[in-house]
């Protein structure tokens, strides 16, 4: 019963560590949209303070947005070192315990790029900044969906015709929509790559038309798996709207109507609900291999029609 209360607290903390991370890339999301990015020109004080213990009376304007990043990435970086420790005190899974080792790791790599990005002024930095967090994000929703109770139970793999094409398709989407994140803050740092941003969103549309519609036709019953392919379709059309809104109110002939506050607002907003999609596609790739078997009539035709070619 001990060791079923710390698993409990485990996932729990893992829960929170994932739900924490999205509020820090919302704000990171901010302090890229409002340009103040180099708002505390030191690192890892502020103003030659230490960096907990800088007056909120002197957070105002572009500090206040960049120096709240600072903060709720150091309680982010916190919680991922305390879920590092308790998996390795309640854990039986080693490779479930070296994961929360790589993902202590990763939030530890996060902060020194995001801090040499403000020490350098290196653009690139920047840009590889905002693409670890996209990363860290899935690794720590992974992590949540890793401690669940739904990975620790037996279960039986239905087997389908459609598993192979599901999985493969599912793989296929979460990577497009991790390049087109990559894609993303290329034109957000750099006002290049539109057209590529363009084509890849089109491309990610497709996909998620594509993986929804197969998930939906051959697996309504399972919910595991018809819930976040509906979230999904969501999450795309809302996107595509939030997209849309960015570029009007950035480049369109609206752009003076809109006040600067909604402009930040849907580029931020557009930067967030890409990661949702991210991490979304990602649980429903992992539910495949783990609920999805090709059946046994799949590989045989698979394999004929090889032999056939050959």
């Amino acid at each position: 019963m001990k060791g079923d209360g710390g698993l409990k607290r485990v996932h729990r903390l893992a829960l929170v560590n994932a739900v924490a991370t999205l509020p820090l890339l919302f704000i990171g999301g901010l302090v890229t949209s409002q340009g103040v990015g180099l708002a505390v020109p030191d690192w890892p004080t502020t103003f030659g303070y230490n960096m907990f213990l800088y007056p909120w009376s002197k957070m105002i304007g572009g500090v206040f947005y960049e120096h709240s990043h600072r903060l709720v990435a150091s309680g982010v970086g916190l919680l991922t070192l305390l879920l590092a420790v308790l998996l390795w005190l309640y854990e039986q899974r080693r490779w479930l315990r070296w994961l929360g080792v790589v993902a202590l790791g990763f939030v530890i790599l996060q902060g020194v790029v995001g801090g040499l990005r403000v020490i350098l002024v290196e653009e690139t930095l920047a840009i590889l900044h905002a693409c670890l967090a996209q990363a860290f994000f899935a690794l720590a929703t992974s992590l949540a969906l890793f401690t669940s109770r739904e990975w620790k139970e037996e279960i039986g793999k239905v087997q389908h015709s459609d598993a192979a094409r599901i999985q493969r398709l599912a793989v296929l989407t979460t990577a497009m929509i991790y390049l087109q994140g990559v894609f993303g803050a290329i034109l957000r740092y750099t006002g290049a790559g539109f057209e590529t941003h363009l084509l890849f969103a089109a491309l990610v549309g497709f996909h998620v038309l594509l993986l929804a519609g197969r998930v939906l036709k051959s697996y309504s019953e399972l919910s595991k798996l018809a819930r976040p392919a509906v979230i999904l379709l969501g999450l795309m059309i809302l996107q595509l709207a939030l997209g849309l809104g960015a570029y009007v109110g950035k480049f369109g002939s609206m752009a003076i109507a809109l006040p600067p506050a909604a402009v930040v607002l849907l580029r931020t907003s557009h930067v967030v609900t890409g990661a949702l999609m991210l991490v979304t596609s990602l649980i429903l790739t992992l539910r495949s291999f783990r609920l999805l078997e090709p059946s046994q009539a799949a590989w045989s035709r698979e394999f004929l029609s090889e032999q056939t070619s050959t």
